[in-house]
């Protein structure tokens, strides 16, 4: 018998279809292995009652034989910056802990109950989603399932991936906003999307940065990638099909992305590369000028995401709450506050400068480098040094945070297992709003065997 737990949202959907299962049964398998799950800080929240009207309600569309879609009846789990109506949106903060619950859905829960997806519950993430570790003193920190020695999730969307890895949900949704679907993927093995600024609308998102925010999913599979872009963006088919390896041109940057990298990434990165010009891809290695000259700018004005976290957190951040937040995420949002009008004004023009140079430079190939450096670190030493975990979450960021500063969207594809047995990561970018490439690009690589797993 199919484990369900173990198979992606398209192929529990078809399961659904060949009437093998349905989705009440399918439901409370996931609901029964969460509650199972000794790791209770995957879940901040479930949503049974909704789920299980949700499930019946589609058990009963297949019966008459009218599913809505590939998704009908596939549960989903949420990172607890969506709101769902009724719930509170904790945004992993302890002083939102209590806040009013939230009266309607953000519209990408209603674009995915429309799909017919079972909404589980939420999940936890990095307080405020300002962080790429995942680690969370208020609610925990859900540990990567690869290793029994405590290892960061990764974030900010560290519950998301978790309940995926753990087969606690089919699939997930994060945001990203310096890499915050990205990197949790990669630490996880599984295959993250980070989509174009405004591509999926994120009205009743709790924000990081108006500007970088991005919604996207995390899943098993690219094609599950693939049918949840569609349906978040309330979109009901997709026509993204295998694009092929042959003419693909990949540009890999000498510069940046694998400084300090780990000899175990660097080699899966080698092996992924190998298989796509195996399949026909040819690769370009050349210092990428742009990327320097995005770092220099960073170096000396500060980030856009810490500009507008000061911006929207400023009454907290000056008043008697503030000694409530997590003290690593106050020091990384107080850098907006010695942020100047100059400071902002670089910054933006940087992007506006850059991000065009950069799709002249591409001329039509993808960039690729690892998704992190590393594999997921060890939670002990984060948490007993904080200079180390504000120097981990920084490399864990800087690979990713290209595509938010630069506006690419970008695909983060299973690599394989390092010596440790620790997950590694592709990053597959394009410039905005060429997801449909990147993700016909991203089922061929898949076809090709870039996953050392098999």
């Amino acid at each position: 018998m199919t484990d369900l737990s173990q198979i992606s949202a398209a192929a529990l959907g078809r399961l659904y279809l060949a009437g093998a299962t349905d989705p009440v049964t399918a439901t409370e398998v996931f609901l029964d292995r969460i509650r199972a799950c000794p790791d209770r800080a995957i879940f901040l929240l479930l949503t049974e009652e909704r789920a299980r009207r949700e499930a019946e309600a589609s058990r009963q569309r297949y019966r008459a034989g009218r599913p809505l879609g590939p998704l009908d009846g596939v549960p989903i789990a949420w990172k607890d910056l969506v709101d769902l109506e009724g719930t509170v949106t904790t945004a992993g903060a302890e002083v939102l802990r209590h806040a009013p619950p939230a009266v309607a859905d953000a519209p990408i829960a209603r674009h995915l109950a429309a799909a017919g997806m079972v909404s589980l519950g939420k999940v936890n993430l990095s307080e405020f989603a300002y962080s790429g570790l995942g680690l969370n003193p208020h609610f925990g920190t859900p540990l990567n399932p690869f290793d029994a020695v405590p290892r960061a999730p990764g974030g900010s969307s560290s519950g998301s991936a978790v309940a995926v890895a753990r087969g606690l949900a089919p699939c997930a949704i994060g945001s990203d906003t310096g890499g915050s679907v990205r990197i949790p993927a990669a630490f996880n093995g599984l295959v993250g999307l980070k989509t174009t600024e405004g591509r999926i609308d994120k009205s009743g998102v709790f924000p990081l940065s108006q500007t970088l925010d991005t919604i996207g999913p995390l899943a098993r599979t690219v094609e599950d990638c693939i049918l949840l872009d569609a349906a978040l963006r309330g979109a009901v088919a997709t026509d993204i099909r295998r694009a092929e390896l042959s003419g693909l041109r990949l540009v890999v940057p000498e510069n940046v992305v694998f400084d300090h990298a780990e000899d175990g990434v660097v080699a899966n990165f080698e092996r992924a590369l190998a298989a796509l010009t195996a399949g026909g891809a040819t690769v370009e290695r050349r210092r990428i000028a742009v990327i320097d000259e995005m770092f220099a700018t960073g170096a000396a004005h500060g980030s856009l995401t810490a500009a507008e976290a000061y911006a929207f957190h400023r009454e907290l951040m000056e008043g008697p709450d503030a000694a409530r937040v997590d003290p690593r995420i106050t020091s990384r949002i107080g850098a907006g506050k010695r942020m100047t009008a100059v400071d902002l004004l670089a910054i933006q023009a940087m992007r506006k400068r850059l991000t065009p140079a950069l799709v002249a430079e591409l001329d039509g190939a993808l960039l690729a480098f690892p998704t992190v450096p590393h594999a997921a670190p060890e939670i002990a030493p984060l948490e007993a040094d904080v200079e180390l975990y504000h120097q981990t979450n920084l490399r864990s960021l800087r690979n990713t945070m290209i595509g938010n500063i630069l506006t690419t969207c970008g695909l983060a594809l299973p690599t394989g297992l390092d010596g440790r047995g620790l997950p590694t990561s592709l990053l597959l970018s394009a410039p905005a709003g060429d997801e449909s490439r990147l993700l016909a690009i991203g089922l061929a690589a898949e076809d090709a065997g870039i996953d050392q797993r098999g």
